[in-house]
């Protein structure tokens, strides 16, 4: 996504995550997914939630009324963040959209070795549907009823795979939103890693941090962010001093070089 699109994601993230520690995240997870394919039916719905000329609370509104009875109220939280959201395109809302229940569906793996190794099987199962003509096609034969897939997923991988692996899998065969079946095994294993990222806090800092420094700093970042935060910690002479914190794409830059560079971009412009 790019431009107003990468912007919105971003918010929409942070929401996301304000609200997930108090949502049940398998069920959130799967009624962001059920939620995407109404999205996906529905053309005009998803064309007059993503038109910029409607009014935000008028679009929250009808997502109120028809969701309200039918999923939980994380799930109306979440998806009315989203469609207030402006887009670029109508299918990055559904994409955003999509991007959350993946997110929610991994929630309960808790630490970034883990959701590496859940990577790890979505990628190995996407080799093996490679290597495997007759698997794949029963995976993928059109006409073949949801429930039967989702049966054979289960046949395959209950008991040998992380439960969101599962749940992620199974999606990816069911409902593939006009990927081939190795395109969205690979997309939501890149989501998984993105989301990995997002335990890390990388920290530059022009001096080595004592233990009780590091230790309090990962405390305030834990409360900030709702979850386990990890340090990684780089020393870099040349930022002078402060510290230049980095959690996914959001960066907080309190060293002196960071300040200096403010400074000169205001007096160049």
């Amino acid at each position: 996504m790019r431009g107003i699109s990468r912007t919105s994601l971003d918010e929409v993230t942070r929401r996301f995550d304000a609200i997930l520690p108090s949502a049940n995240a398998v069920t959130l997870g799967h009624e962001l997914f059920e939620v995407v394919t109404l999205l996906e039916e529905q053309h005009s719905l998803r064309r007059w939630l993503a038109d910029p000329a409607n009014e935000a609370e008028k679009k929250s509104a009808l997502i109120g009324e028809l969701l309200e009875t039918k999923v939980s109220p994380s799930t109306v939280l979440v998806v009315s963040d989203i469609v207030q959201a402006r887009w670029s395109r109508a299918r990055d809302l559904v994409d955003t959209a999509e991007r959350m229940a993946v997110y929610a569906t991994v929630a309960g793996v808790e630490n970034e070795e883990r959701l590496n190794e859940l990577e790890d099987e979505l990628f190995r199962f996407g080799r093996i549907v490679a290597a495997e003509p007759d698997l794949r096609s029963a995976l993928t034969a059109e006409g073949v009823d949801a429930q039967h897939k989702r049966t054979l997923v289960e046949n395959l991988l209950s008991g040998k795979v992380d439960p969101a692996t599962l749940r992620l899998v199974t999606e990816a065969v069911t409902r593939s939103r006009g990927r081939r079946l190795e395109q969205g095994l690979d997309y939501y294993g890149h989501l998984v890693a993105e989301r990995a990222q997002r335990y890390i806090a990388v920290v530059r800092t022009a001096v080595p941090l004592s233990e009780d420094q590091q230790a309090q700093l990962q405390g305030v970042l834990t409360r900030v962010y709702g979850r386990t935060i990890h340090l990684n910690i780089e020393i870099a002479p040349e930022i002078v001093g402060g510290l230049s914190i980095r959690v996914g794409d959001e960066v907080i830059d309190g060293t002196v070089a960071g300040r200096l560079a403010e400074v000169r971009r205001r007096l160049a412009g």
